[in-house]
Order: structure tokens, then sequence, then C-alpha cells
């Protein structure tokens, strides 16, 4: 039986209505492919908890998590994940990828133009039709 592993990504929104996007760097799984950047959720911990310690973790910058946007369950070849989007902001700091090859900023209509992770692409869709 695979492994389901549960997943909290941030939705960051900025200032001038674009999207925080990261690329995974090559030593990660799924390399060079986009995310919203987040981690797994650990044991006892809620949802908003994971994600403002992984963005701490990952981005070095403060967000406060606001309201789950998209959950969607994607099945790899050897795990599934249960990927939760949560719409953040960002509270103190700029994001710097620590882990990530690269970070930028796009407007939602131009989200498209990325390769994205299959598990981040039904949250892209939904963030390019709710404008």
């Amino acid at each position: 039986m695979k492994k389901t592993v549960k997943v909290v990504a941030a939705i960051i929104e900025n200032n001038e209505n674009e999207i925080l996007c990261a690329l995974r760097s090559p030593n990660m799984s799924l390399p060079n492919m986009w995310e919203f950047p987040g981690g797994k959720v650990e044991q006892g911990e809620d949802l908003h908890s994971a994600i403002e310690r992984e963005i701490a973790e990952e981005l070095g910058c403060t967000i406060k998590a606001n309201d789950v946007f998209n959950e969607n369950t994607h099945e790899y070849d050897t795990f599934i994940i249960t990927l939760i989007c949560m719409k953040c902001t960002i509270v103190e700091g700029t994001p710097i990828p620590k882990e990530h090859s690269k970070l930028i900023w796009l407007k939602r209509e131009n989200l498209s133009s990325l390769k994205w992770a299959p598990a981040d692409v039904p949250a892209v869709e939904e963030l390019i039709i709710k404008k």
C-alpha cells in the first residue's frame, strides 16, 4: 500500500496581486518543477501552525495562514499526497529561497506558463479562474 503524505502549501499574494511561485531544486523530488512552497504536516500539528513553520524554515519570513483555498489528493508512483493549499499573507520579512532554486512573483493569468508539480495543478487552475 502506498503511503499517504499530508502536505500544506502557501498561496502568498503580494500587494500587486502576484502569487509567489517556488522552483524545486535539482536535488528535491520532482526536480525543476514549480510549486507553492510548504511541506509535511507533523503529527499533532494543525494546518495553520504547519504552514507558518514550514515557510519560516524554507523562506525565512513570517506569514499568517488564512483560509484553506484548495484541497486535492494526487497519486504519484511511490506515494499519495493530500495537498492543502492555504491563502497566506506575509507578516514580516521577504521570502528567500533556502531550499528552492528560485522564487518568482507572477500574476494569476501567467501562472499557466510554468511547469507545475502535478499535485499543485488544481490549485493553479482554480487561482486562474477565481480572479
